[in-house]
């Protein structure tokens, strides 16, 4: 094999390190599974964002809360150690060794992006989305609607059952009136006395 004049053994191992160090990253690459990239809940629900992690050292798991007024820490734990959950979500949120977190009785306020961040100490992290729409049930709207209609149902009732009155009422006095109006009808006259 002839090798080039300018051929020097350090330079070749430099390609070698740098396949080397790329295995190696490829070795200590994180992956996120994310099912699913939108969730929509009604209040009071309880929701699970379903995320899996892959990784060869111990990670770090964060989740964050995004929306356009603000930006907050939802919870930070590495699997199998205790897990620091913020104020705000405190009795709120169940955190899973694979990654995921429920929360329980979502509000309107819930609304947004979540990010999990997956990171090792070695320095590499990923990150991953999923949008949550919490929408309002309308029983509220509902129970004044059906309270309306049963007050107009009462109070059409109410009308039917007095204007039924009045027509017998008013039937009941056309009848003595035609009693007494009639022409041949015979009345006492006052006896004359001698």
């Amino acid at each position: 094999m002839l090798l080039p004049r300018d051929w020097n053994p350090d330079c070749a191992a430099l390609p070698l390190a740098a396949l080397c160090m790329g295995v190696i990253r490829l070795a200590h690459a994180i992956t996120i599974n994310m099912p699913e990239q939108s969730i929509t809940a009604a209040v009071e629900d309880d929701v699970l964002f379903p995320a899996r992690y892959s990784c060869n050292g111990t990670p770090t798991i964060q989740w964050t809360f995004l929306s356009p007024r603000e930006r907050r820490g939802v919870a930070v734990w590495k699997p199998g150690a205790f897990s620091n959950v913020s104020a705000e979500y405190e009795h709120r949120l169940l955190t899973h060794a694979n990654g995921s977190i429920t929360l329980l009785r979502v509000r309107l306020a819930d609304s947004g992006y979540y990010v999990v961040s997956v990171s090792e100490s070695s320095g590499s992290s990923k990150e991953a989305a999923i949008v949550l729409t919490v929408t309002e049930l309308l029983y509220e709207d509902l129970q004044y609607l059906a309270g309306f209609v049963a007050v107009l149902g009462v109070l059409a009732g109410l009308l039917m059952v007095s204007m039924w009155l009045l027509n017998k009422i008013c039937k009941r006095v056309k009848r003595q009136w035609r009693r007494h109006a009639l022409p041949g009808s015979v009345t006492p006259s006052p006896r004359k006395q001698s």
